[in-house]
């Protein structure tokens, strides 16, 4: 099964945020909780966790992008 990853909300009154880099390739596998991307608020670097077990098999936002809360960024196929 296919499950699109979207960006959580970073902190409480933050929104938007900057890709500063992807932890975990494509299809490299991942475990629930471990790092995948890391964000930057004005404030801080942030480490975005996969909300599931799986592979990552595609990247939806690029480094440098800008995104949202709720932007989709990651597809990771389960078994």
């Amino acid at each position: 099964m296919k499950v699109t990853v979207k960006m959580p909300r970073a902190a409480d009154t933050v929104d938007e945020v900057v890709v500063m880099e992807w932890v975990v390739e494509e299809g490299a596998d991942v475990a629930e909780g471990d790092p995948i991307l890391r964000v930057e608020t004005d404030k801080a670097l942030v480490e975005v966790p996969a909300p599931i077990s799986g592979k990552v098999s595609a990247h939806l936002v690029a480094v440098d992008d800008e995104i949202t809360t709720g932007t989709p960024i990651a597809v990771i196929d389960t078994p």
